[in-house]
């Protein structure tokens, strides 16, 4: 497991936090950490708490492996959305806790949690695609469906609008918005010791049957994705 996110168990949570000391790009690197670390947290079986750095979550994917074209080019699109499907499918309860912007793949993971906290300010949570001139993935739609109203969806994915922590739980992006940074991680913790009364395996067997219908419709999407993305960087 790389610096870019760390592994650590707080009191009986799974703590795993991203931190590239920029905008927590999802680079193939960040995401091959992500991945060794919700290795970690399986292993030991409790509830999750994802977390980013000081005034961000994430923001995205890594532009210039996106301007070098090419094979990563792919593989890092395609690794951002299993890693999404990943969380989506976590077997113990994921609590997101999104200390400011989250942007692009970044709002597309916040989606992915159980519970989503947020922090008051001025952060955005866009999906930023059209407004930079590329369409909307079919798979990153699916992800923004499942979690956000229908009116917000179709601002988010048409008109690429910027939300904020001020409309986010009225519109779907997070559960819950704190007052303040010091509070956002004793928040997420907090929440997350509630699921652990939960029974473990009627949430994992729950979450499959709750989620089994948008996995196939974001795993369909993808399909469709990976063959515009290899016509297009390849």
């Amino acid at each position: 497991m790389t610096g870019l996110a760390t592994y650590s168990l707080v009191d009986g949570i799974s703590v795993i936090t991203m931190d590239d000391g920029k905008a927590n790009a999802m680079s193939l690197a960040m995401q091959e950490a992500l991945n060794a670390a919700l290795d970690e947290a399986e292993r030991a079986n409790v509830p999750v708490v994802l977390t980013g750095r000081s005034g961000i979550l994430s923001a995205g994917f890594d532009l210039k492996t996106l301007m070098a074209s090419g094979q990563p080019a792919i593989d890092m699109l395609n690794g951002g959305l299993e890693l999404a499907i990943r969380l989506l499918s976590f077997p113990t309860p994921v609590t997101i806790a999104c200390g400011g912007h989250a942007i692009a793949m970044g709002v597309f993971l916040m989606q992915c949690g159980d519970y989503r906290i947020g922090v008051q300010g001025e952060f955005k949570y866009v999906a930023n695609e059209v407004a930079i001139g590329m369409a909307m993935p079919l798979s990153t739609i699916e992800i923004l469906r499942q979690r956000i109203t229908p009116a917000a969806l179709n601002r988010s994915v048409l008109l690429a609008e910027v939300f904020t922590p001020s409309n986010a739980v009225e519109t779907g992006f997070v559960d819950r918005v704190v007052s303040n940074e010091a509070e956002l991680m004793p928040a997420a913790l907090e929440f997350a010791k509630t699921t652990v009364g939960l029974n473990a395996a009627a949430h994992a067997a729950s979450k499959k049957r709750l989620r089994a219908g948008v996995i196939d419709a974001i795993r369909l999407g993808l399909e469709k994705d990976l063959a515009g993305w290899q016509k297009q960087f390849l």
